[in-house]
């Protein structure tokens, strides 16, 4: 079925349905791709990863191929929404290095559209854009996240946002109460799977054969879960934990389930969180991972019943994750659609939660007991600014080096705190900080 020639039409009709839905009905992208590829039944497997790949593709430059697009086709104001749609798709196979008559071809267009299409790959239209403007348009980021990123990491920023909008390479965690890394390894290329060991995380894989995972043997056993080495090396700072252990955002659970292992299904794990069917997604994967020393306690929303409901746990905790929710800047590879949900008042909302979030987990935990705090974001005012602050507020709490519990994973910190970027460490973008209560 692999080597069936791909069926243009289809592919592209389900394209342009799937884009259509992100881009002017505001679906998440993963449940748009999702949603149209389950009305499609007959598409090949090669045909639904072109789907996924080429809208994914669109989406991470989007905003470059709209600055591009009416050099290509003029002006665009009255032609049908679908049309424009197909004319991005075209702009954005162009930039992907396919050729202007190859796209002309797949995509049915008229003849003449060859020669605007490559008008595209001619001179740069952004030669009189700021540094800053340029690398917005460039990168497909709003203009506040390519000044603050530009700000933040220097030279760097260039490198780092090319990086985001790079396709992220599958990595998974070995579930090791049921099986060694090498035992998995074997498991997976004994399926067909071609796999490489993690370089920084003893539990990670990366999985270089293109395949539906969830499909596979190995996974329907139990022997691992999909995870990015970076969210693999935030659970590692939980290590050394006795008695009671809280993730206090736990969602699905992909974090407490590498937690019940480290524990090795011993002591007592509480997974918290508002939402109660991503806590029973956690009981079912619980379940396939053979752990049984997860608790699950459901939140109610309002700040204040939400207190009341921890009351009982406050100063119980050896060990408490707060994996806050984030604008998840780090993870633009899997979810590019995020990024035009960023500004400056959504970054003012994340971090008055994560401020709330910080106080109230911390309350959980034991004198001798710690904190780790995490973050999927890159930058500052989510990671470094909540942990000073919150030290600034709690003397009883000091900085752990993470260092220390990372093992050989020695270029991942800065200042004592796991430091995660797509471009230097081939991981999404994340942040930890340890913080021990000394009284």
């Amino acid at each position: 079925m692999s080597k069936r020639a791909v069926r243009e039409d289809l592919v592209l009709q389900a394209c342009l349905e799937a884009y259509g839905l992100v881009r002017h009905e505001q679906w998440l992208s993963d449940r748009a791709v999702d949603h149209v590829l389950r009305s499609k039944r007959t598409l090949y497997s090669t045909e639904r990863r072109a789907v996924a790949e080429r809208v994914y593709a669109l989406l991470r430059r989007q905003r470059l191929v709209d600055h591009l697009l009416p050099k290509a086709f003029g002006k665009l104001d009255k032609r049908p929404e679908t049309q424009v749609d197909l004319f991005r798709f075209a702009v954005s196979r162009v930039l992907d290095g396919e050729s202007p008559s190859e796209v002309v071809d797949a995509l049915a267009l008229p003849g003449e559209a060859a020669a605007q299409l490559a008008k595209v790959t001619g001179p740069s239209t952004l030669g009189s854009l700021s540094a800053v403007e340029r690398l917005a348009v460039e990168a497909s980021l709003p203009d506040s996240l390519a000044r603050r990123l530009s700000e933040q990491l220097g030279d760097d920023a260039v490198a780092a946002v090319n990086a985001l909008n790079e396709r992220a390479p599958l990595c998974v965690r070995v579930n090791t109460l049921k099986a060694s890394r090498d035992q998995v390894q074997r498991e997976l290329e004994a399926v067909g799977v071609r796999v490489r060991q993690a370089p920084r995380s003893p539990l990670g894989l990366f999985l270089e054969t293109r395949v539906n995972v969830y499909a596979l043997e190995p996974f329907k056993k139990g022997l691992f879960e999909v995870q990015d080495e970076g969210s693999q090396l935030l659970g590692q700072l939980m290590d050394g934990a006795k008695g009671r252990v809280i993730d206090a955002c736990a969602g699905a659970g992909g974090k407490t389930l590498q937690l019940a292992a480290q524990l090795g299904n011993k002591g007592e794990l509480i997974a918290l969180d508002v939402d109660v069917k991503r806590l029973g997604e956690l009981k079912t994967r619980a379940r396939r991972a053979g752990v049984h020393n997860v608790r699950t306690i459901v939140l109610p929303p309002a700040a204040a019943d939400a207190d009341q409901t921890l009351k009982a746990l406050e100063g119980t905790a050896e060990r408490v994750l707060v994996d806050a929710p984030c604008t998840g800047t780090g993870t633009l590879r899997r979810k590019p659609d995020a990024r035009y949900r960023f500004d400056d008042q959504v970054l003012a909302d994340h971090t008055k939660r994560q401020r709330e979030l910080i106080e109230r987990f911390a309350r959980l935990v034991k004198p001798g007991g710690r904190l780790v705090y995490g973050t999927c974001s890159l930058l500052r005012e989510e990671n470094e600014e909540i942990v000073d602050e919150f030290l600034g507020r709690h003397p009883e709490y000091t900085l752990v080096d993470a260092q220390a519990l990372l093992g050989s994973a020695t270029d991942c910190t800065i200042a004592g705190t796991l430091r995660l970027f797509p471009h230097r460490h081939g991981t999404d973008g994340f942040f930890g900080a340890v913080l021990a209560r000394t009284k």
